[in-house]
């Protein structure tokens, strides 16, 4: 072999930057990712229903991609979306248990999040699956973001002070000035609250405190668990 053939060959066998993408391609689980893609779709319309400022028309769609009646869809939103959390669920679990996160490597980008808002959505399994998502963000494998998210609301589920100022909470009060009831919505009390957007910035997240809860719906005001005990209770 002359020493021109054997520059072309060895050439041809090198590794090319620009075969990455197709390399990372094959690496997709696309049955998995069908399947998450489904889950997160979802989870997110049902929620989107919800949306008081959405239109009439945007409702009738939503009822017509789920295969409910408008009325029924009207009347049971609740209901369904509680039922639809719960299976999606179950089928997160046994995908984690068979997969670990299914993350950007695994599944690619959006579907790396299901299983993070089907999670985030269930409280009451926070802590459990918090460590594994945590891991998961550390590793590039979704937004850092999603895992302050999730530490912060688990946090606030166990009566602690969040640390990104993430979570707004409401319930429906009576008010003490002019005893009727009413709804008060307030941003969970946070740790170390005047360096709080020093770590929203650190984490990735582009809004501050203050612009995160007026994006949500609300002034932002810092209170302690003792100042809202008193207006809640």
């Amino acid at each position: 072999m002359t020493a021109l053939l054997l520059k072309m060959r060895m050439k041809h066998l090198q590794y090319q930057p620009q075969m990455l993408p197709l390399l990372v391609q094959k690496q997709i689980n696309q049955t998995l990712k069908k399947e998450l893609d489904q889950i997160l779709f979802t989870d997110q319309i049902y929620r989107e229903y919800l949306d008081n400022s959405l239109s009439d028309e945007r409702r009738i769609e939503i009822a017509k991609v789920t295969n409910h009646p408008p009325k029924f869809l009207k009347e049971n939103i609740f209901n369904i979306l509680q039922k639809n959390d719960s299976l999606n669920f179950i089928k997160i679990e046994q995908i984690i248990k068979q997969y670990g996160y299914p993350g950007k490597s695994l599944v690619g980008i959006p579907s790396n999040k299901a299983a993070f808002y089907v999670i985030q959505h269930t409280p009451a399994k926070i802590a459990k699956y918090y460590p594994i998502v945590e891991e998961a963000a550390k590793k590039g494998e979704l937004p850092f973001t999603l895992a302050a998210m999730m530490l912060d609301r688990k946090l606030a589920e166990e009566g602690k002070e969040q640390v990104y100022g993430t979570q707004v909470y409401g319930r429906t009060i009576v008010n003490k000035e002019t005893r009727k009831e009413e709804f008060f919505n307030y941003v969970v009390p946070i740790q170390d609250e005047k360096n709080v957007n020093k770590r929203r910035k650190e984490a990735g997240f582009t809004t501050t405190v203050e612009e995160n809860a007026r994006n949500l719906g609300l002034e932002y005001k810092v209170y302690t668990y003792d100042e809202l005990k008193t207006i809640l209770e």
